[in-house]
């Protein structure tokens, strides 16, 4: 039996557009990323959807919810599906973190998997950490659902690591492929493994841009 998940990185927030980086920091949307919440829903307004599921993050949630209102779905939770905890780094623009931590931000930058950054607020997570928590909370939904269709509204790191787990990537190369708010990324799951159907879909927005201005 085959369950069609819909991975959803949420919309932009003010620091996703100065690269302050978020990690579990809860963000709410900005005006753009609330624009491109209702255009997101607009662009799956004519989809069979039998499930809605977000991170507990705000800017998930806010996401999220344009959809399941759309569709007059309950939208259900999970802390599961956050971002990964990047611990001091959360807070920081890229900039800063390099100055301030060089020996760890030079772990992260060469991909160094079990690398745990300085402990903040939070205790920090290492990716690979993240990656079987991530992996393990969207196939877990998509398993509750099987044989239906769900929507799963997360983070940019999140869909990385699906995105990882359907084709068979590493977890200690570059990441080659883009992560954009509010796109469309389609994925099914067949015997506890994910595949990818569809990457990336983004048109939802331009589409809405063109008619803001009409």
């Amino acid at each position: 039996m085959s369950t069609k998940i819909l991975l959803i990185r949420h919309g932009e927030t003010a620091w996703n557009a100065v690269r302050r980086l978020q990690g579990h920091t809860d963000i709410a949307l900005n005006d753009e990323g609330l624009r491109q919440a209702e255009a997101l829903a607009r662009a799956l307004a004519d989809e069979r959807i039998d499930a809605v599921v977000a991170s507990d993050l705000q800017r998930a949630v806010q996401t999220a919810q344009a959809v399941s209102a759309l569709h007059d779905l309950p939208l259900h939770t999970d802390a599961e599906l956050r971002e990964r905890c990047y611990g001091g780094f959360e807070g920081l623009l890229y900039s800063d973190i390099e100055r301030r931590y060089p020996a760890d931000y030079a772990l992260w930058q060469a991909r160094d998997i079990d690398a745990v950054m300085p402990s903040g607020e939070r205790q920090a997570e290492s990716f690979r950490q993240f990656y079987d928590r991530s992996v393990d909370a969207i196939v877990g939904w998509a398993e509750r659902h099987a044989g239906r269709t769900v929507v799963v509204v997360a983070h940019g790191g999140v869909l990385e690591c699906a995105y990882r787990a359907a084709v068979g990537m590493s977890l200690d190369s570059p990441r080659d492929f883009q992560v954009k708010n509010a796109s469309i990324n389609r994925f099914t799951l067949v015997g506890g493994k994910l595949s990818l159907d569809s990457w990336g879909e983004v048109e939802h927005l331009q589409l809405a841009a063109l008619d803001d201005i009409i």
